[in-house]
C-alpha cells in the first residue's frame, strides 16, 4: 500500500528502472542471436564483396543468401547422402566456387515435378516425414550451378554443370537438415520459390 509521496517516486523509479533493464537484456539477446547467424559462417575471404551471394554449408546442412556482407536469409538444406565431391557418377555435392548458370522453372506451381528440366506435369507428394524413397524428384524450380574452378568443379569429369549440380525444392521435406540427396542442394518447396525471386543468373554460390 502506497502511504505517501516518497512511496510514490521509489515505485516509479524502480519500474523506470526494471523497464529499462528488460529492454537492454532484449536488446542483447537480439545481438546474441544476429551474431550467431554470421558467426556459423567461417572467414572466407572475399565474400563480403558481393552485392549477393549464396555461401552454402555442408557442415551444418545450412545456405546462407548475403547482402553486401550481411546474412538477410537463412535456409536448411540436403546436401547428398554420399558425401562431397566432384567426380562424374559419384553422386556427391561438389565444394567451391560456383554461379547459378541457369534458372529454370518460373511461375510453376508449387511442388511441380520437373524431369530434364522441364514439368512433366505432375505435381509432387510431399514427404513431412524422415522417410527416404526411392525417388529424387526435383520440384518447383532449379537453380542451375555451373563451376567455377577449373579442376575441382569444373572441365572435364569434375564439371558441376554437365554433372547437373542443382540447387532445387524436394518431395523429401522430412529429411532436409541432413545430407539426403544425390548430390544437388535441397530445400524446401516455398523456400526455393522464394529464392528464385531473390537471386539473379550469375550470382555466385560457395559450397565449403
Amino acid at each position: 500500500m502506497i502511504k505517501n509521496y516518497k512511496d510514490c517516486t521509489f515505485l516509479l523509479a524502480l519500474y523506470l528502472l526494471c523497464s529499462c533493464s528488460a529492454l537492454e537484456v532484449q536488446k542483447q539477446e537480439n545481438m546474441f542471436k544476429n551474431n550467431t547467424i554470421d558467426d556459423n559462417i567461417p572467414e572466407i575471404y572475399g565474400y563480403k564483396d558481393f552485392e549477393n551471394i549464396l555461401l552454402v554449408d555442408i557442415n551444418t546442412q545450412t545456405m546462407f543468401l548475403v547482402n553486401k556482407g550481411t546474412v538477410s536469409r537463412e535456409f536448411v538444406i540436403s546436401s547428398s547422402s554420399y558425401g562431397t565431391g566432384s567426380n562424374k557418377n559419384s553422386f556427391q555435392t561438389p565444394l567451391g566456387k560456383h554461379i547459378i548458370f541457369k534458372k529454370i522453372g518460373k511461375s510453376l506451381p508449387v511442388n511441380a515435378i520437373l524431369k530434364g528440366r522441364k514439368w512433366n506435369g505432375a505435381i509432387a507428394n510431399i514427404i513431412s516425414d524422415p522417410i527416404d524413397t526411392d525417388y529424387d524428384h526435383v520440384t518447383s524450380r532449379i537453380l542451375w550451378l555451373d563451376g567455377l574452378e577449373v579442376g575441382k568443379n569444373k572441365g572435364l569429369d569434375v564439371d558441376s554443370m554437365s554433372r547437373y549440380i542443382y540447387i532445387h525444392g524436394t518431395a523429401e521435406e522430412g529429411l532436409l537438415g541432413k545430407p539426403a540427396s544425390d548430390g544437388c542442394i535441397r530445400m524446401y518447396n516455398s523456400e526455393v520459390i522464394e529464392l528464385f525471386d531473390l537471386v539473379d543468373e550469375g550470382v555466385e554460390v560457395w559450397i565449403y
